[in-house]
């Protein structure tokens, strides 16, 4: 089966779970901390299914009010990488936010990832702040970025 990305569904948990320690080892989220984010009200998230299991996933924040959105994470499972996968679901977020209203997005990269880091770039993100020793146990920087939305935009290039 052709790959497809789609909104989560509580079917995707375990396997979601498991891709999060595969992909991020200490930094993963716990099963608890991936509950709370999965089941937040303002949250939305997406899965790569290849039919069998997710292969990757995305989520956004979205505020109630007029504030900015947060992509609180993107993974795609090895495999799956350099295929396109990490730039439609973020696509698809951004599509989200700016049908939802929101005025920009933010996020936090790891310092040491400069294949994200690319991604976001070509996005239309730009980098703002630095969080030091963001990432633990690795005590690694976090690159805070920022994308402005406007009512129309939505598709990342």
């Amino acid at each position: 089966m052709t790959p497809v990305v789609r909104a989560y569904e509580p079917r995707d948990f375990e396997p979601l779970v498991a891709l999060e320690a595969q992909l991020f080892g200490s930094d993963a989220w716990s099963p608890e901390v991936c509950a709370l984010e999965l089941h937040h009200p303002f949250s939305h998230y997406l899965v790569l299914d290849d039919g069998a299991v997710v292969r990757g996933y995305g989520g956004l924040r979205v505020p109630a009010g007029a504030g900015p959105g947060d992509i609180q994470t993107l993974a795609v499972h090895p495999d799956y990488r350099r295929a396109g996968w990490a730039r439609r679901i973020l696509n698809e977020l951004v599509g989200h936010a700016t049908k939802r209203g929101v005025p920009e997005l933010l996020l936090e990269v790891r310092a040491d990832n400069p294949a994200a880091q690319a991604l976001y770039d070509s996005a239309g993100f730009h980098e703002i702040a630095r969080r030091p020793h963001y990432y633990q146990p690795d005590g690694v920087d976090a690159m805070v970025m920022r994308l402005t939305l406007s009512q129309g935009e939505g598709v990342a290039r």
